[in-house]
């Protein structure tokens, strides 16, 4: 790990804290990204809230990759791969009741055993997936 890799972070990390804080001060809503997205468009009068949070974690994407392209490069892995990966996230999400967004973020800082046990076995998947797939940072 490099200084420059530790401070970016450092820096993503305070940002996901400081927009998670504002969506649940202002909004009264917990910034769990796959519960967002299922429920963007549902009557419940959170749309005001969801479509725009959405947005601004796209349009932020977008504009760091357009920003510092030498920051992102091209995809490690096939497009086929990543949206295999993208479906398996998906169903885990829904097994779960939740995301690492969610449970890891928004859940643990509310003490929420729960989201302890999720963010746990999330982790030790991940650890085992790369173990299998001999992933390589």
């Amino acid at each position: 790990m490099t200084t420059t890799s530790i401070l970016r972070a450092l820096v993503g990390g305070g940002l996901i804290g400081i927009a998670v804080s504002i969506a649940l001060v202002a909004n009264g809503r917990i910034a769990s990204i796959s519960g967002t997205i299922a429920r963007a468009f549902s009557a419940d009068g959170g749309r005001g809230f969801r479509v725009p949070f959405l947005a601004g974690l796209i349009g932020t994407g977008v504009l760091a990759a357009v920003v510092t392209p030498h920051v992102f490069g091209a995809p490690i892995r096939s497009t086929p791969m990543l949206a295999i990966a993208g479906l398996l996230v998906g169903v885990g999400t829904a097994l779960g009741n939740g995301c690492t967004s969610g449970h890891g973020v928004c859940g643990i800082s509310r003490f929420s055993l729960r989201s302890i046990v999720a963010v746990v076995v999330f982790m030790g998947v991940a650890m085992i997936t790369v173990a299998i797939a001999g992933v390589h940072a």
